[in-house]
């Protein structure tokens, strides 16, 4: 056995049995290794932003890593963008990446790269691999990503310690207990919140995941205001869930929502700040004066903080009735725009459906929508970096192969990730992905005006414009073989649409919205 057989032996011992690759020369024994230990699945991406985005998804929705196969320090790198996103997401992932055998390092050969540098920008834990220890090593790389709610855990791997002699597979260890809440921080919201102050609790994570928002809905009679960060890893959503609003990722509106506190307490979240600096405009979105509490840290045991905070402050341990918000209609009109798009969504998402979204600027009204939808999962971007939607699909649809996704995606955005619609297809991945098609970089043309810039000059407008020639998302989807309608109506939308839930595998449907 050798190490990369051993290597491969461990993590199946210690419940990682999907792979998304994409290996070159320094990973072949890697790949050996998969045809001779049965068990793992291995899923191929086209680009590394794929596999990494599919690892996050993944992990999201089965609450447990899957590793990635990475190609030296060029591959790792490729992958950062979302590797980053899932790492804001607080999505455990075990990382595997080659690198040049180890007396080759000392040759300034092309692919010869610092990896370990590349991997200490988005690893919460990394390590070049040992020897024979490289079993002892993935164990730990394992620990390391169940650890703290979830982390990125990257493990380098030289090709010699792949060929050579590997030592008995492993079983990662439990991860240590998540930290807990003190008791003192805990006395000083309680204080607050039973002297009248003027409390809101900022909450994240599992908190927003069912077992959590039933937790939540204990408090909703405290007089405490119940919000949620503005980008979060997961959220239980829909009819019979407890609706808990968002921070805008306006600094106005939220400004506006946040307005009257004197104290915001954190569960597992960090403070409200903006999504950028701007003239003029503040940092954080909370009142001047307002106290920020952290209650538990991020990565910390938010569901026990939160049961305890209940009980000190005599919540009832069934919470009263969930108020619950209407049923979504289709639109009255058969304009097609961003808002009947989500309108009509909403009326047809199908039972314990999984939405991912990266729409950007045209879904942030999303929520008023959905409130009464269906009962589903929502995921999100949450580091801002674009072209995780079609892979976080991917990865959902991979982990959860008996729920519809359905990927809600902007077309600018989605061409960074353009060949997770390859992989959906060779997977037989049941995802349905809509573009909102208004051929331009929408998002930015907001934030030019966001820096004072109302009436920009021709060169501007090109750089935000995706007209001449426009994207044919029809031609792009068949290109990696996915079948695709275009619609420019909300009937023609509403039929593409229950068709595609109607049906298994992947659909694309190209809504051309003005």
């Amino acid at each position: 056995m050798n190490g990369a057989e051993s290597l491969v032996r461990t993590l199946l011992a210690s419940n990682i049995d999907v792979c998304f690759a994409n290996p070159g020369t320094s990973e072949m024994h890697f790949v050996a290794a998969l045809d001779r230990v049965p068990g793992m699945r291995c899923v191929l991406g086209l680009f590394e932003g794929v596999v990494t985005g599919a690892a996050d998804g993944y992990g999201r929705m089965a609450d447990k890593p899957a590793a990635t196969l990475l190609h030296l320090g060029p591959g790792l790198a490729n992958g950062i963008a979302n590797l980053h996103n899932a790492r804001k997401a607080r999505t455990p992932i075990v990382n595997i990446v080659g690198e040049h055998a180890s007396d080759h390092l000392q040759y300034e050969s092309p692919l010869r790269s610092d990896v370990p540098a590349t991997a200490a920008l988005i690893s919460d834990w990394y390590r070049v691999g040992a020897g024979a220890r490289i079993p002892h090593d993935a164990a730990e790389a394992v620990t390391a990503a169940r650890s703290r709610d979830g982390q990125i855990a990257t493990l380098i791997l030289p090709a010699d310690t792949a060929w050579g002699p590997g030592e008995t597979p492993q079983v990662a260890s439990a991860p240590p207990p998540l930290v807990q809440a003190l008791p003192e921080t805990m006395a000083r919201v309680v204080q607050a919140v039973k002297a009248g102050k003027r409390c809101g609790l900022l909450v994240t994570g599992r908190a927003l995941e069912e077992a959590g928002l039933a937790v939540l809905a204990r408090l909703q009679d405290s007089g405490i205001q119940l919000l949620a960060q503005q980008a979060n890893r997961r959220f239980a959503r829909g009819r019979g869930r407890l609706v808990v609003p968002r921070v805008p990722f306006s600094i106005d509106q939220a400004v506006q929502q946040l307005a009257g506190l004197e104290m915001l307490v954190l569960a597992g979240s960090h403070p409200p700040a903006a999504f950028f600096g701007y003239p003029n405009k503040p940092r954080l979105q909370t009142p001047p004066g307002c106290e920020i509490l952290p209650l538990v840290e991020p990565g910390g045991d938010t569901l026990h903080a939160l049961a305890w905070l209940a009980d000190e402050l005599g919540c009832p341990a069934r919470p009263a009735a969930i108020p619950q918000a209407a049923a979504p209609t289709l639109p009255a009109t058969d304009r097609l725009d961003a808002d009947t798009i989500m309108q009509a969504m909403a009326a047809l998402l199908p039972e314990n459906a999984i939405l991912c979204d990266e729409s950007v600027s045209s879904g942030r009204s999303l929520f008023k929508f959905t409130d009464g939808a269906a009962p589903h999962d929502y995921l999100q971007i949450t580091g801002g970096s674009i072209g995780c939607g079609l892979p976080l699909a991917t990865g959902a649809s991979v982990a959860c192969p008996d729920r519809k996704v359905v990927c809600f995606e902007g077309d600018g955005s989605g061409m960074y990730t353009l060949q997770a619609l390859w992989t959906q297809a060779r997977e037989n991945l049941d995802v349905l992905t809509i573009i909102l098609a208004n051929r331009s970089y929408r998002i930015l043309q907001g934030e030019l005006k966001g820096v004072g810039i109302d009436s920009p000059g021709e060169q501007a407008r090109r750089m935000l414009d995706l007209s001449g020639p426009s994207l044919d998302w029809m031609a792009l989807a068949r290109g990696q073989g996915v079948e695709a309608v275009a619609v420019d109506t909300v009937g023609g939308f509403a039929r593409a649409f229950k068709a595609a839930c109607a049906r298994k595998g992947p659909f694309l449907i190209e809504a051309r919205i003005p």
